[in-house]
């Protein structure tokens, strides 16, 4: 692991976002959500997300939307199930572990942990 450092700039969480979403593409499982449900604009999105995560992981106040209401909203176009969860999870994780490594790494697969568990619980009690 001596050969990976730590995230520790808004350069290193939009490479890990870069390579998040990738992979996220690439599934069929998930990816109909980004590309045919949220319609993203990726060149639009990453930015955002790279707010979004150095908020999170560096208090840096760049982020100041409510993350949860766009998820809610896609939820109510097509229902995000506990498999995409899972997925989005998966690929989150095994892109941090293979970029990075370190306090950082693990502090932001953790919060991701959290932010999924958060999001699914959610969209379950707006589901009911």
């Amino acid at each position: 692991m001596q050969d990976k450092k730590d995230i520790t700039n808004r350069e290193d969480l939009l490479l890990l976002v870069q390579e998040f979403y990738v992979k996220l593409l690439a599934d069929d499982s998930i990816n109909y959500l980004f590309t045919d449900v949220a319609k993203i604009d990726l060149e639009h999105h990453l930015p955002v997300l790279v707010d979004f995560w150095d908020s999170v992981l560096f208090q840096s106040n760049t982020y100041q939307k409510n993350a949860m209401q766009p998820h809610l909203a896609l939820h109510q176009k097509s229902p995000l199930q506990k498999h995409h969860f899972e997925t989005w999870l998966r690929y989150f994780k095994a892109s941090v572990d293979e970029l990075f490594f370190g306090d950082n790494a693990f502090i932001i697969k953790e919060r991701a942990t959290s932010i999924a568990t958060v999001m699914q619980i959610k969209t379950v009690q707006i589901s009911k």
